[in-house]
């Protein structure tokens, strides 16, 4: 997608950018298994979907309860999600086609809610060129620039609401960007493929037992609490028997990861106001102590993001890793810690200047 052409980076962006090198070279170094990527990413993949299926294998057996599996399947979930980020910029089996495919795969099936990995990493290199910009769709799917309310919250933690609840905008956004020249008549073809395929068919089909799920509840909670109950059609509670071990097992889960992996990743980037290809001013670290409970389902990615904005190469595990020395850089350089006010400045970086009297 065109967009206006991002400046280069910054004296600033080079300093912490070959500081971070540095020192995750020197943990490389001291490290000698780190060098055997493909297989610590095979062997992550491997335990996760392992752990996944073990929680749903002991559901079924009643063995395990239900807020157990949904927790326990939310964390393994966020581990093939950072595998997806890692697979999107080819760090594991970039020579071997096939096994990166079928990690592809993978990761997709046991998160059917999110964005197709495939189209994901066309908005993904562009959200790394174009950060904070409109064009950047990755990071405005999930609600960054958005005023925070009711509706904001609601779309942080839905993928598929954040769609419906924006379904005008996402039809005229691309006509109001292409007047304004940002866009070509070729990328508004662009967006709007897009918008067909990221959900289809997988994403549709798994909200739309979610939300069916979802309503038949609520619904029998407002007749309970007005005395009275309603009768289904027995046709729709039997299909209870298979939707109620899914929703535990998968939806769930991955409704939770999403919901913290998203709260935390929309407010921790910048948008509208930052400096074009700035990288200081793309993101912040956000890792004030009371989100913690999310960040225990993104794999910490609050804290570590960041890092990664600056350099691309490492996987996550290894910018866990550097992120106590990484940090010090960051800070000694100007990029923001836990600015709060995000939330109030819809992810501005900058209070909106008064109107003249």
């Amino acid at each position: 997608m065109a967009t206006a052409p991002a400046r280069g980076k910054s004296a600033t962006d080079k300093t912490i950018q070959r500081e971070i090198l540095a020192i995750s070279d020197d943990i490389r170094q001291r490290h000698g298994w780190l060098k055997h990527q493909n297989a610590i990413g095979f062997g992550i993949f491997a335990i996760a979907i392992a752990g996944c299926t073990l929680n749903a294998v002991l559901y079924l057996q009643g063995l395990m309860p239900a807020w157990a599996v949904i927790l326990l399947t939310a964390f393994w979930t966020s581990l093939l999600h950072e595998l997806e980020h890692d697979l999107i910029h080819w760090m594991y089996f970039k020579n071997n086609k096939l096994v990166h495919h079928l990690m592809m795969l993978g990761v997709y099936l046991w998160r059917p809610t999110t964005i197709n990995p495939w189209v994901r990493r066309h908005l993904h290199f562009h959200h790394h060129k174009h950060s904070g910009s409109e064009t950047d769709l990755e990071e405005r799917g999930i609600t960054n620039g958005e005023k925070w309310g009711l509706k904001r919250l609601i779309m942080v933690g839905d993928n598929m609401l954040a769609v419906y609840l924006r379904a005008i905008k996402y039809l005229t956004e691309p006509v109001r960007l292409y007047r304004r020249g940002i866009i070509t008549r070729k990328d508004i073809r662009n967006f709007r493929l897009i918008g067909l395929v990221s959900y289809n068919p997988l994403g549709v089909i798994v909200h739309a037992i979610w939300h069916g799920f979802v309503l038949y509840h609520l619904l029998n909670g407002i007749a309970w609490l007005a005395g009275t109950s309603i009768a289904w059609p027995e046709v729709m509670t039997a299909q209870l028997s298979w939707i109620t071990p899914l929703v535990v097992i998968l939806i769930a889960p991955n409704m939770l990861r999403t919901f913290c992996l998203h709260f935390i990743s929309s407010n921790m980037h910048y948008y509208g106001d930052n400096e074009p290809g700035k990288i200081t001013e793309q993101c912040q670290v956000l890792n004030v102590w009371w989100l913690w409970p999310l960040q225990a389902f993104c794999f910490n990615f609050g804290s570590t993001h960041a890092i990664h904005h600056f350099v691309v190469r490492d996987p996550f595990y290894i910018r866990q890793m550097t992120a106590k020395r990484a940090h010090r850089v960051l800070k000694e350089n100007g990029v923001r810690f836990n600015d709060l006010g995000t939330f109030r400045r819809a992810n501005r970086m900058h209070e909106k200047p008064q109107a003249a009297l």
